[in-house]
């Protein structure tokens, strides 16, 4: 047997050398630094922003644009009165009317002798003063005026209708009446009364309604509140009292 020919592989000179693959030594991922120390590469980092939605504006109600209109005008009628007031304040310099009490004669003071009830008559005599330049006062009727011992009522009556004009003084004479119940134990209680003190003290109540006239314009109705504060030396029938002080304050209520 003929000997088989062998071929062998013959390198080829011209072609590179071939080297066998190797490992990075970096991991995929990361950089290296200058000192040969891997470097860990982060992902970019993006910055998000949130989206701002602007709101709609609220419309306004018709109740709400109505309550404006109205606190509106209500300021405004408010200011409009005020300074009409104050003109008619410069105007006129209107002054309140004083009031005093001059002379107070009892009467009838006396007990009955069938339910022990006392039965009083006053004649107050009060001088009413309008100071005003420019302002009329007209007394109307429906007025009443009381006299009290601390708390009990002794008589009452009211006043005349009459106009006060212009820096005028009116006296006037009322006459008041009243009956007391159990007045065996008032009576005794100013007996003891005049004797600790010698004195008793009274007060007298008025209310007037009353129309102010500012030139030829009549106003509307008011009231006048009187309050007077009296000392008497005694009450006693067909004696003459005297008035030892007495001091009244007034008030206007609409």
């Amino acid at each position: 047997m003929a000997d088989q020919q062998k071929i062998h592989p013959v390198p080829d000179v011209e072609a590179p050398p071939q080297t066998s693959p190797t490992v990075p030594l970096v991991p995929q991922g990361t950089l290296k630094s200058d000192k040969g120390n891997p470097v860990e590469k982060y992902p970019p980092f993006h910055r998000t922003f949130p989206v701002m939605h602007s709101k709609p504006p609220k419309k306004r109600s018709c109740c709400c644009k109505c309550l404006c209109w109205t606190l509106s005008l209500l300021l405004l009628l408010i200011v409009i009165l005020g300074i009409i007031v104050g003109i008619l304040f410069l105007v006129f310099q209107p002054r309140l009317p004083k009031y005093s009490i001059d002379r107070l004669q009892i009467t009838q003071f006396n007990l009955s002798s069938v339910d022990s009830s006392l039965s009083a008559t006053f004649d107050v005599t009060i001088t009413a003063r309008n100071p005003n330049k420019k302002i009329g006062i007209y007394y109307e009727g429906g007025s009443r005026l009381d006299v009290w011992y601390t708390e009990t009522k002794l008589c009452e009556g009211s006043m005349p209708k009459f106009y006060q004009g212009h820096r005028n003084t009116t006296v006037l004479l009322l006459p008041l009446s009243g009956q007391i119940q159990n007045g065996t134990g008032l009576l005794t209680t100013l007996q003891q009364q005049q004797q600790q003190t010698g004195n008793i003290p009274l007060r007298l109540r008025v209310n007037q309604p009353v129309r102010i006239k500012l030139g030829k314009l009549k106003l509307m109705k008011v009231k006048f509140s009187v309050r007077c504060g009296l000392v008497v030396d005694a009450l006693s029938a067909n004696n003459a009292i005297s008035i030892q002080s007495s001091s009244c304050k007034f008030r206007l209520r609409l």
